[in-house]
């Protein structure tokens, strides 16, 4: 039987591999809608290429401009509305940021398994997003390489058979810099990542290890583990996705090309493997593998995360939300590199910890967060601007 896929956010990295995936195997997969939020050239140009059946879009446009035979969906909340439509399979939710919770909670409730590429929105939503699937038939893959990585790596055995969770990280650009040559880093060297081709926020968060530190605490929710239990090193030729310690002293590897495509097959396909039309892995042909140990005075960011991870309760989504803040700031020139980090902990430390249960008390204490974050960003600014 063919599956039925919706892709979120089509438009962007995650999104434009998946619709890759999808037509690479017309026997066993087909689209059937797409959807995103910003960039209608594109969404419109993909319409015209791959013919869903359904376009979604969160702002109005010329819907005469779709195919014949093509539905609209427009307008706020158009997202989540594919995401819940009952004709889809699989849901692959590749919506940036914070935005990914809403729609990821109306697949989930309509029952659909959700390849997952998307971090934020488990770690802002964990209590809520664990109560819906306890009451409802969906499930989620992960699609993010690190945490599929851990996803496979775990069928080989028993929870209480687990010793560590490792993650791996490139490490960016600047993982071997002091935190003196980062003082001064650009939005042009932030986004010129080593090894992945992606969007810009993530980029950047891979510069910081803003997403390193994301990644821990979502893998902490994901597969039920505590902080203890999981470790990170940098890994700068991005060919060992993550690992899985077992007690008996075994480590299982997941270990490919650095290809997106393959993880977010594999969330579509579980629990079945199927050929890719991605390039094989021939250790002899690659560079050494390195492993090193990450240095937390260069990079507070991944002490703030298992410092957030600890506290629990809406911690891990204020450092979330004063991320993704501190992150749009640098890209406008607003703060420096290293001021991110200024951002992040100020806005943790202003913060009073709560539990959050529904989606209305989330979405206001993300609104909370960022709002206490572009405080600390005007006043950061400023003393920028004063000092040149």
């Amino acid at each position: 039987m063919i599956k039925q896929i919706s892709v979120l956010g089509s438009t962007g990295s995650i999104g434009s591999q998946s619709l890759d995936v999808i037509t690479s195997h017309p026997e066993e997969m087909a689209l059937f809608g797409i959807a995103a939020n910003q960039d209608i050239q594109t969404l419109l140009a993909q319409a015209q290429k791959y013919h869903p059946r359904v376009v979604a879009f969160e702002t109005e446009f010329d819907a005469t401009q779709l195919p014949n035979g093509v539905e609209a969906i427009i307008g706020a909340g158009a997202t989540q509305q594919l995401a819940a439509m009952q004709e889809a399979d699989v849901v692959v939710n590749g919506v940036s940021g914070f935005a990914a919770l809403s729609p990821l909670v109306a697949s989930l409730k309509a029952g659909k398994r959700v390849a997952l590429a998307n971090k934020e929105s488990i770690v802002c939503g964990k209590r809520l997003i664990d109560r819906i699937l306890s009451e409802y038939d969906g499930a989620i893959l992960p699609v993010d390489s690190e945490q599929s990585a851990i996803f496979q790596c775990l069928q080989n055995g028993k929870k209480d058979e687990v010793e560590k969770l490792i993650l791996t990280a490139s490490g960016g650009p600047f993982w071997r810099k002091n935190r003196e040559e980062l003082e001064g880093i650009t939005l042009e060297q932030a986004l010129a990542h080593p090894t992945w081709n992606m969007g810009q926020k993530i980029t950047i968060d891979s510069a910081t290890l803003f997403n390193k530190g994301l990644e821990v605490i979502e893998a902490a929710y994901l597969f039920d583990l505590p902080a203890e239990q999981i470790d990170v090193v940098i890994h700068p030729q991005s060919i060992v996705h993550s690992m899985v310690a077992y007690r008996d002293g075994t480590c299982m590897a997941n270990m490919s090309k650095p290809d997106m495509r393959l993880p977010i097959q594999y969330a579509i396909t579980y629990p079945v493997r199927i050929p890719s039309t991605c390039q094989p892995l021939f250790l002899y042909q690659e560079q050494p593998l390195t492993f090193h140990k990450p240095d937390l005075l260069r990079f507070h960011s991944l002490k703030m995360a298992y410092d957030a991870l600890e506290t629990g309760l809406s911690c891990p989504l204020v450092y979330n939300g004063a991320n993704e803040a501190a992150v749009e700031a640098f890209c406008s020139g607003l703060i420096g590199f290293l001021d991110i980090e200024d951002v992040v902990d100020y806005t943790l430390n202003q913060h009073t910890p709560k539990a959050l249960n529904t989606l209305e008390e989330i979405m206001e204490a993300d609104r909370m967060s960022r709002e206490v974050a572009i405080q600390r960003i005007n006043r950061v600014g400023q003393e920028r601007r004063n000092r040149h």
